[in-house]
């Protein structure tokens, strides 16, 4: 297909920036790699590329990964954007209960509201930023300081806490460094935790 375009577009780069992004990847991040928009729409149309809505693309050659919708939304809210709260309590499999909405945190309020999306504009530090298949996603001591101070149940937050500890996502030490430099909530449920497993 004939486009006009400075330059011819680059599958390679394409490829590389969508294979750290599970497969996905935006209109703007073509166009960096010389995808102009007549030339998404015809790889869309022969099924070389999956709209997956307006702006947000995905490589047919990857299979469609559990919590696309996150990474949909990520990629909706910007690459500043990280996965939280509820959210990311679930992909932690901490939770039994999907949220009905998506929890992002985001540097700024974003320029527009978002059906189903929940934005968050608290501060994170670097270290309280992981990556989970390719998803920025906050810790699992973030996530559940998060989760904590929206007021998730305290049964909720002690059967999440002790899963954390049984499955190796934290340890008993960090996750006890951490609520007794948050303070409040966190380091009382934290310490009460701790405390009954120590009995047990």
């Amino acid at each position: 297909m004939k486009t006009k375009s400075n330059r011819s577009p680059n599958h390679q780069t394409l490829y590389q920036i969508a294979e750290q992004q599970a497969g996905y990847f935006t209109a703007s991040q073509a166009r960096t790699a010389g995808f102009t928009q007549p030339l998404l729409s015809y790889y869309a149309q022969t099924g070389q590329f999956i709209r997956i809505r307006r702006g947000i693309y995905r490589l047919a050659q990857f299979p469609e990964m559990p919590f696309a919708d996150l990474f949909v939304a990520w990629l909706q809210t910007g690459k500043d954007a990280v996965i939280s709260h509820d959210s990311a309590l679930a992909v932690y499999g901490l939770s039994d209960v999907l949220p009905s909405e998506i929890h992002v945190t985001v540097p700024r309020t974003a320029s527009r509201r978002r059906p189903h999306l929940r934005l968050h504009t608290k501060h994170l530090s670097a270290k309280e930023i992981t990556q989970h298949t390719g998803l920025p996603i906050t810790t699992v001591p973030r996530t559940l300081a998060d989760v904590i101070a929206s007021g998730l149940g305290e049964e909720q937050v002690q059967q999440a806490i002790r899963e954390a500890i049984a499955r190796g996502l934290v340890t008993q030490k960090t996750l006890q460094s951490y609520a007794r430099r948050r303070g409040g909530r966190m380091a009382h449920l934290v310490s009460r935790v701790l405390k009954q497993e120590q009995r047990a």
